[in-house]
């Protein structure tokens, strides 16, 4: 296990270094100047120009690219996180520790609504096969796979507005200052990320319960006479999680990156309201590491998803 665990944070450097790679090319290439949204705009002048080039030459965008990315890489290791805004100065750190929490805090209860919902409704779906409730299930769960959460987030909003004449709060509220204005303003994303994360869990789990359910040892099972019950809940269930843990690590970062929009839509100050407003100002130091944090994130997940194989599964073992 401790070898598994050491090979596979040494694969986290090579991806890290891509991802950091990719990330900060695309933001060299994409249009747009941060000096100039600073400046509002515009330089039109010869003296908005000179000013336009001094923004420039003091946030260090005249340097060399390599420069510019050794410096970003070396602040990210020696505890700057990635140094300071370039629109506004504030310490990136600071961001990063105003932001996560709200978007950890989504994404805690998208996964907690999901599998409450997902796992009991593939279970009923599988032993209730071909009949109204296996339905039901599969209409909802295509629903969730059809519907983008941009698009439901807008409907929403739209139905919330002008059925019901009310809107989630303006402002954002942590949970332990006012628990009631903060589940108004979280549980619609939280809803929304939900149901499509749990639409793919609860279709592998139904199709997992099927396969497991016509295995030979259940229907040994079925013929020492233990009730249905015993059967799906002791024998069935266990064996089909492994498949369901495995989708949802890899669902988990997709929810990661879901959070960019919804939290635009709704107004959640989190990581990924924090990435949109950077780029729209074209902070590239905010947004390369935004993404970078999200990155890594989502490989400690993964490693964690693989960890867990074992306490399911005691046949499973890492050598």
């Amino acid at each position: 296990m401790q070898q598994y665990i050491l090979r596979r944070l040494l694969l986290f450097f090579p991806t890290l270094l891509l991802a950091s790679l990719a990330t900060f090319g695309i933001m060299r290439a994409l249009p747009g100047d941060v000096a100039l949204v600073i400046l509002g705009g515009e330089a039109n002048t010869p003296a908005s120009l000179q000013q336009l080039e001094a923004y420039r030459e003091a946030l260090g965008l005249r340097e060399p690219l390599p420069v510019q990315y050794g410096r970003w890489m070396i602040s990210l290791v020696n505890g700057q996180f990635g140094g300071k805004s370039l629109a506004d100065g504030e310490a990136i750190g600071a961001i990063i520790a105003r932001r996560l929490p709200v978007t950890l805090q989504l994404a805690f209860y998208a996964l907690v609504l999901s599998m409450i919902v997902s796992i009991p409704l593939g279970i009923i779906a599988a032993v209730h096969r071909d009949r109204w409730q296996d339905y039901a299930v599969r209409v909802a769960t295509l629903s969730g796979h059809a519907l983008p959460n941009f698009w439901l987030a807008l409907v929403i909003l739209l139905v919330l507005s002008v059925q019901f004449t009310w809107s989630p709060p303006v402002f954002y509220k942590n949970l332990w200052e006012d628990p009631l204005l903060h589940l108004q303003k979280a549980v619609w994303p939280a809803l929304v990320l939900g149901w499509g994360f749990s639409a793919n869990i609860t279709r592998i789990t139904r199709s997992n319960m099927l396969e497991v359910l016509n295995q030979d040892y259940v229907r040994t099972a079925r013929a020492k006479g233990l009730i249905e019950q015993v059967i799906v809940s002791r024998h069935a269930l266990q064996n089909a999680l492994i498949p369901v843990l495995t989708l949802s690590g890899l669902q988990l970062a997709g929810l990661l990156g879901g959070t960019v929009v919804l939290e635009s839509i709704f107004g959640l100050p989190g990581i990924g309201q924090g990435i949109v407003l950077a780029t729209n100002s074209r902070d590239y130091p905010v947004i390369q590491t935004l993404a970078m944090l999200l990155v890594l994130m989502m490989l400690c997940l993964n490693l964690l998803v693989d960890l867990c194989y074992a306490a399911i599964d005691p046949r499973i073992s890492y050598r």
